[in-house]
């Protein structure tokens, strides 16, 4: 409880008090109230960032969502000695330093990279394809950031699983493909939804890759906070905006509860 107060209820009480008074002249607060900071989020540009972030934040959870299954299945599948081995592939890019990483990935997309040469020797391209500073680089970069925070869920998902489940399934006549849909799938869902939570949350509210990797040409809502608390100096606007994220991922995490309450109750009360 106290942890919770500390680093939860305080700070997001703070940003809700500054959301009701004006920006300095120089930064800072004006106690003065007024409701204009939230007035302002209804202007076409802020909500257009904010769908944009949320559109962006989506594909990402979902190309996550389609590769990190196999790959956890996969994982799930392997002998205790080799699942190990992979599990620890599969972390490995954690232990080097974010911004190393996102680096890497403007060394591989831009027009002379790694990507381009190869297109190129392989005679698919005869010049090199922008891919560097575009919204498809940035749903790579965050791809390839938290792809890790799918994976993990998942196969802790699917490790739980009776295997005598798809055994009887199997016995009882069904494929495995139909082994797969009407017994692993709908049990796994539990470790997807929270994989894409994992996911969807730091995905939305990044601003190192699209800053880096897209160029600061794809704003998204993080970018937005960040710039509005250190370069335009508009705190009261900067807490609006991370109080506006931060109700939608309470929100988020919320559905996510009670869908993964639904399922996992489902199967008791039949």
């Amino acid at each position: 409880m106290l942890f919770l107060i500390v680093f939860m209820a305080i700070p997001v009480g703070l940003l809700a008090f500054y959301t009701f008074f004006k920006r300095g002249r120089f930064g800072g607060l004006v106690f003065e109230f007024t409701l204009d900071n939230w007035a302002k989020l209804a202007e076409p540009l802020y909500v257009g960032v904010i769908l944009q972030s949320i559109g962006l934040a989506l594909v990402v959870t979902l190309l996550a969502l389609l590769l990190g299954y196999p790959m956890a299945y996969a994982i799930a599948g392997l002998s205790p000695k080799w699942r190990t081995v992979a599990l620890v592939a599969v972390v490995l890019p954690f232990w080097t330093n974010f911004l190393i990483r996102t680096y890497a990935w403007i060394l591989l997309l831009n027009n002379a990279g790694f990507v381009n040469q190869w297109l190129q020797a392989i005679g698919l391209t005869d010049e090199p394809i922008s891919m560097l500073y575009t919204p498809q680089a940035i749903v790579v970069g965050l791809l390839y950031m938290y792809l890790p925070l799918m994976v993990l869920p998942l196969y802790a998902s699917l490790q739980q699983l009776d295997p005598s489940l798809r055994e009887a399934a199997t016995n009882l006549g069904a494929s495995p493909w139909r082994a797969f849909r009407t017994v692993t799938l709908p049990l796994s869902l539990p470790g997807a939804l929270t994989g894409c939570i994992f996911v969807f949350v730091p995905a939305m509210s990044n601003f190192v890759i699209p800053e880096l990797i897209g160029g600061g040409k794809t704003v998204m809502v993080g970018n937005l906070v960040r710039d509005q608390f250190y370069e335009a100096r508009d705190w009261p606007f900067g807490a609006t905006l991370a109080l506006v994220l931060t109700m939608l991922l309470v929100v988020v995490i919320v559905i996510q509860a009670a869908v993964s309450r639904r399922i996992t109750e489902g199967p008791r009360r039949g």
